[in-house]
This record gives C-alpha cells, sequence and structure tokens, in this order.
C-alpha cells in the first residue's frame, strides 16, 4: 500500500529507550511464519505483515495522533500497528460520518486522518492507502507496553460519543481474557481462522478481529464482509472450519437467507442482546455453538454465555460484577479502576449474572413500571414484524410524562394492527403513541440504534 504524501515528511519506527527496556514488548505474538491475515489472495504471515508495517510507519507523517478510517481489515491492522510504531494514538471513531470524523478531529487537533477508500467529501489532512509498499526488513517490532495504543469512542446511542483510553498493556490482558472466553471454539493444535462482520474501529471488533490475530493464535479475513452472499464466500476462504465474529443483526441475516455456510468452528456474538430463539436456530442451522459475549466500549469484553442453553453470563477469569444503586461496577485486571455500567445486573450466588435492563430503560406511569427493553421484545415477537425499536421521547405531555414512541418494519402490517398485537400483551399506559411503520430502522455498522437517528426518523414519518 502506499501513502500519498511527501516521502520526505516520514521517520524512521523509534527504539526502545534503555532506561525503560523492562516495558517494551514485541508488538506481534507467535513464530515469523505463523499466519496472521487470509483472504482470496492467499495467506500474510507475521514476518510479511511486519515488513508492510515497516514500510508505511517509514511514510507516516508526523503528529501526536491518527483517525484510522480504513475498511479492509488487513489494511487497518497495518495502519493501526505503524501509528503504534511510530510513537502515535490510534483514533476509532465509532463511524466515518463526516460530522463524526469532524467532531474527532476537533477533539484532537495535532492528528491527521488514514484510511483506504475514495471517501466524499475528502475528510481533513487525508493519507490514503493505495498500493503495496516494497516491505521493509528489520528486527521484530516492539511497542511500550504502557503507550495508549487506541482511543475508542462509544457509540453515542445515548448521547456525545465518549473517549476510552487504551494501553498495549491493558489490550494483553483482556485479550488473554477472551481466549479464555473463547475456550472450546478454538484450535488447540494450530491457528484459528477468523471472519468477522463488525467494523474493526468498534471495539468489539477491535478485540475479536484485530487484537486476536496479533496477541494470540488466530488469524482473520482481511475483509469485512457485510451481505450473506459475501460472509459465505469469507467463510469459504478459510482453510479450516472458521470462527465467525458477528453481531444479531447479521446473525439473523444470514438464517432467514437460507444461504448455505461452510462447516463452522462457533459463531460469537455481540453489540446487542441475542434472543434464545434465533439462538437455538443457528445452532441447529450450522451445526456449531452460538457464544455470546458482554462487554463495552469502556470495560471491552467482561463474560460469556451459550444464549441458546443459559440466560446467565459467566464472568471471565478475574473478574467481578457488583450491583449498586445506579448500575453495576466492573473490576477486571485489564481495567485501572472500576467502570461502572449502567445496566441493572442481579447476581446470582455461583458468581453468574443476570442483565435487568438499564435505570434510563425502566418506565413508570401511574403508578405501573415496564421497561422499553421488554417493549421492544414484545413488540419483535409480533408475528409479521421484522425489525423494530421502542424509545421514550424527551418532551413530556401535559401531565408531565414522556411519551412513548416506537418504529416497526412490518411489510404485511398496519400501524393499526401492530398496535392491537400490542394490546394483547402490553398494559394501555405504554402503548407507543406514535407508533409508525418503516422500511428499516437506521441501524449503525454494528446493527446499534442511535437514539438521534431514531429521533430523526420518527420525525420524518409524521
Amino acid at each position: 500500500m502506499s501513502a500519498v504524501i511527501d516521502p520526505s515528511h516520514g521517520a524512521p519506527a523509534p527504539q526502545p529507550n534503555c532506561e525503560s527496556e523492562s516495558a517494551w514488548r514485541e508488538l506481534l505474538s507467535g513464530a515469523p511464519t505463523r499466519a496472521l491475515a487470509f483472504g482470496p489472495g492467499g495467506r500474510i504471515d507475521r514476518a510479511a505483515f511486519e515488513g508492510d508495517v515497516r514500510a508505511l510507519a517509514a511514510r507516516l507523517p508526523q503528529a501526536r495522533h491518527a483517525v484510522n478510517l480504513c475498511e479492509d481489515r488487513y489494511r487497518f491492522l497495518v495502519a493501526l500497528c505503524a501509528v503504534a510504531v511510530r510513537g502515535q494514538i490510534n483514533l476509532l471513531p465509532p463511524s466515518r460520518a463526516p460530522a463524526i470524523v469532524d467532531d474527532v478531529l476537533g477533539r484532537y487537533p495535532e492528528s491527521y486522518c488514514v484510511g483506504d477508500l475514495e471517501l466524499e467529501p475528502v475528510p481533513p489532512r487525508y493519507l490514503r492507502l493505495q498500493q503495496a509498499l516494497p516491505p521493509l526488513a528489520g528486527e521484530p517490532l516492539r511497542v511500550d507496553d504502557e503507550a495508549l495504543l487506541a482511543i475508542g469512542f462509544t457509540s453515542g446511542s445515548t448521547g456525545q460519543p465518549k473517549p476510552n483510553l487504551k494501553t498495549w498493556g491493558g489490550f494483553r490482558t483482556s485479550t488473554a481474557q477472551n481466549l479464555a472466553a473463547l475456550a472450546g471454539l478454538l484450535r488447540a493444535d494450530g491457528v484459528t481462522e477468523v471472519v468477522a462482520t463488525v467494523p474493526p474501529q468498534h471495539m468489539y471488533g477491535m478485540e475479536m478481529s484485530v487484537l486476536l490475530p496479533l496477541l494470540g493464535p488466530v488469524a482473520v479475513h482481511a475483509q469485512r464482509p457485510f451481505f450473506p452472499g459475501d460472509v459465505a464466500r469469507a467463510l469459504a476462504d478459510a482453510a479450516t472450519p472458521p470462527l465467525l465474529v458477528t453481531t444479531p443483526v447479521h446473525l439473523r441475516a444470514l438464517v432467514e437467507s437460507q444461504i448455505e455456510l461452510p462447516p463452522l468452528a462457533g459463531i460469537v456474538s455481540a453489540t446487542a442482546p441475542l434472543s434464545q430463539e434465533l439462538a437455538q436456530t443457528a445452532e441447529r442451522r450450522y451445526g456449531c455453538e452460538v457464544r455470546e459475549v458482554f462487554g463495552s466500549t469502556e470495560t471491552c469484553v467482561f463474560a460469556r454465555r451459550r444464549t441458546a442453553q443459559e440466560l446467565a453470563w459467566t464472568p471471565l477469569p478475574g473478574v467481578r460484577v457488583c450491583p449498586q444503586p445506579d448500575g453495576t461496577a466492573i473490576h477486571a485486571a485489564h481495567l485501572p479502576e472500576a467502570v461502572v455500567l449502567a445496566d441493572l445486573m442481579e447476581v446470582d450466588a455461583d458468581g453468574r449474572f443476570h442483565v435487568r435492563g438499564r435505570a434510563a430503560d425502566l418506565l413508570e406511569i401511574a403508578g405501573k413500571r415496564a421497561s422499553l427493553g421488554d417493549l421492544t421484545r414484545k413488540l419483535l415477537a409480533i408475528d409479521g414484524v421484522d425489525d423494530g425499536a421502542v424509545f421514550q421521547l424527551d418532551e413530556a405531555d401535559a401531565f408531565g410524562v414522556r411519551r412513548i414512541a416506537a418504529l416497526a418494519v412490518a411489510p404485511s402490517l398496519s400501524e393499526a394492527q401492530i398496535l392491537a398485537a400490542l394490546r394483547q400483551s402490553v398494559d394501555p399506559v405504554f402503548l407507543p403513541r406514535p407508533l409508525k411503520k418503516v422500511a428499516a430502522l437506521p441501524r449503525n455498522d454494528t446493527g446499534k440504534l442511535p437514539r438521534d437517528a431514531l429521533e430523526a426518523m420518527l420525525r420524518a414519518q409524521t
């Protein structure tokens, strides 16, 4: 890949400082010949990858931060590590939307953008990767474990995206936990090949499709397949049964497409609650375990469950889940301090826990209680509703009660029919008004529904 910049702006990769030698570690794990990525063009081993990283690192501009916008997963990996080797910090916005990229650049003025697509409009200070650079030989790449690798941002589904700082050392610890979370799905005698449908900029995608191949016995598909046919073709590129890393939205699309998939080592799901019905259907159809993991941008993955057979979550080794009045505190070895999530959790005597919703999702009207999550589940359970979401509006009525609204994708039903079906299981005070039919919900790359996008769509329908 070539960077469209003046080569004179580049600089050689920094070398370890002998005064802090103990903090420096080899960037990658495994032998030089172990596979790190694969795809239609074949396999890429650690030695070839390091050659690509050195080549790009020598050509990056001087800066403090780099906004990594690469779509191709291999190019993302190369850019991520080249930025780190140069002593810079990767910025990972939740999307490539111009307003979001501009917001990140505004927060971190000493930064540039690096990507592999022809974007319109072109982001400020955009360095586009185009074609292969001659690889550079050298010693194994090393990084400071205490250095910041990346700043990830929450998706902004409930407000302004917030930065979350991640170090190499923290990621090494959390990756060891993730390897434990995937025990039984990974090969015991070699490298497990992974195909991921989630973007690498998202923390779940970062953990499962970037850090695992860098720090574990995993090789990842170079591309990011999206549609069912693309996913099937990517899975077919694997030499051994691969692990599919995906989301409930993508998994449902695969199941409903009836497309044939090659044998799988397993399926991993996250970013939104996975229904037990969908997990059971996927296990029957694809003949493998569907394992759901629980985490957030703030915490990384910290629990797992086999959703088809259990509803309780099992914390990963070294994780403690501590309920408190305003949410739940998560303690883990990779976190410098406990992180308090808005999720309300109930911990069993054996340490496993159940998620009971979020404080912000709880509704109390006329002395009655419900939750937005439960109302959404009841909407989705209606025969003929393909997708839907129930949410609460900011504005209140004359009595000071904030209205409940819903959007539904239901081609064969009318809005009146959907409401009539909801009346069978929902108390009248919690019926969404307005309820509007739409062609599709405004889901982002990971299947989440940003609140501002839901409200904008609702306004457009009225």
